[in-house]
C-alpha cells in the first residue's frame, strides 16, 4: 500500500502524520518505508535525528542521476536509509532537492518515482510519501505513484477554502495520469473538541460529502517533544492520548482498506 500526505497548505502535520502512522505500521511488524520529498527534509530529521546531517544518499540524488541518460541510475534502494526503529527506513530528503525541481519538471519525468517504487514492491508492505506544500513536480509524482492520498485539515477558514482547491487538484491528477488513486479520507489535526468553530468546520464538511475521518487527533505540546527527542510517539509515549489517536486513526485506516480489498474481490 502506497499513500501519499499531501496538502497544498503548509503547517497542517503532513511530516507528523506521516511519520507517525508509518511508525505504528512498522511496530506492528509491517516493513515501512517513508520517501520524504520535502526540501525542508522534517520528515527524515523526525526519523534519523542528528544521523540525518551530511547523509551522502539522498532523494536528491536519486532524482538528479535522471537527468543524465548517459549514468548508469542506481536503483531506488540504494538511497534509502535504516532508521532506528525496526521495520522502518527513509528515503530522505535534503533542501538541494528544491534546486532539481524545474529542470524534472522541463524533463518531464514525473512518472519516475511511480516506475521506482514498483520495483520496492517486494521489499516494503507499506510506503508513507511525505509531500511539500505545492502541487508541483515532487507531488505529482507522489499523487502518480500511490494507491491513495490522505490531507491533513486544521480546522479554519483558510484551510477550508484551500481544500476544494485541493480536491480537485486530486480528481485532475486521477483523470489524467492514475485512474486507481483515491482520497482515503481528510485528516483533522489539532482537533479542539471543546471549542465550537471545529466542530461546525467538521460537521459541515461531512454534510457536504468530503470523507473526513472519524478518528481526529488532538493538539498537544508533547508532539514537540517527540519532534526535538526524534521519535515518534508511539515509542516517545505509546499510552499518551495523542498517541492512542494515532493508533485509533491507523487502525480506521486499515479497517476500511480490507473493507475495500474484500469489496473488490467479490466484484472479481
Amino acid at each position: 500500500m502506497k499513500r501519499v500526505v499531501f496538502n497544498q497548505k503548509g503547517g497542517v502535520g503532513k511530516s507528523t502524520i506521516t511519520c507517525n502512522l508509518a511508525a505504528i505500521a512498522a511496530a506492528r511488524g509491517a516493513r515501512t518505508l517513508v520517501i520524504d520529498l520535502d526540501p525542508q527534509a522534517n520528515s527524515t530529521r523526525y526519523l534519523l535525528g542528528n544521523a540525518a546531517d551530511g547523509l551522502e544518499n539522498t532523494a536528491a540524488g536519486f532524482f538528479d542521476q535522471m537527468l543524465n541518460f548517459r549514468l548508469h541510475n542506481k536503483a531506488a534502494s540504494e538511497f534509502i536509509a535504516a532508521t532506528p526503529f525496526e521495520n522502518l527506513s527513509v528515503l530522505p530528503s535534503e533542501p538541494a532537492l528544491e534546486e532539481l525541481q524545474a529542470k524534472l519538471e522541463s524533463r518531464y519525468k514525473i512518472y519516475k518515482l511511480k516506475e521506482a517504487l514498483e520495483g520496492l514492491d517486494d521489499q516494503f508492505d507499506e510506503i508513507w510519501i511525505d509531500t511539500p506544500p505545492a502541487l508541483h513536480f515532487y507531488t505529482r509524482s507522489a499523487l502518480i505513484a500511490a494507491d491513495a492520498c490522505l490531507i491533513p485539515f486544521d480546522c479554519d477558514d483558510f484551510s477550508r477554502r484551500a481544500l476544494y482547491t485541493l480536491m480537485d487538484n486530486v480528481a485532475e491528477i486521477r483523470a489524467d495520469h492514475n485512474a486507481t488513486l483515491e482520497v482515503e479520507g481528510i485528516i483533522v489535526n489539532q482537533f479542539q473538541a471543546r471549542a465550537t468553530l471545529p466542530q461546525q468546520v467538521v460537521q459541515e464538511l461531512r454534510d457536504e460529502g468530503l470523507p473526513v475521518l472519524n478518528t481526529m487527533l488532538s493538539s498537544s505540546v508533547k508532539i514537540k517533544e517527540s519532534h526535538q527527542q526524534a521519535k515518534p510517539m508511539i515509542y516517545l509515549d505509546p499510552k499518551h492520548k495523542l498517541s492512542v489517536e494515532f493508533l485509533a486513526l491507523h487502525d480506521e485506516l486499515d479497517a476500511a482498506l480490507k473493507t475495500r480489498n474484500k469489496a473488490t474481490k467479490k466484484r472479481t
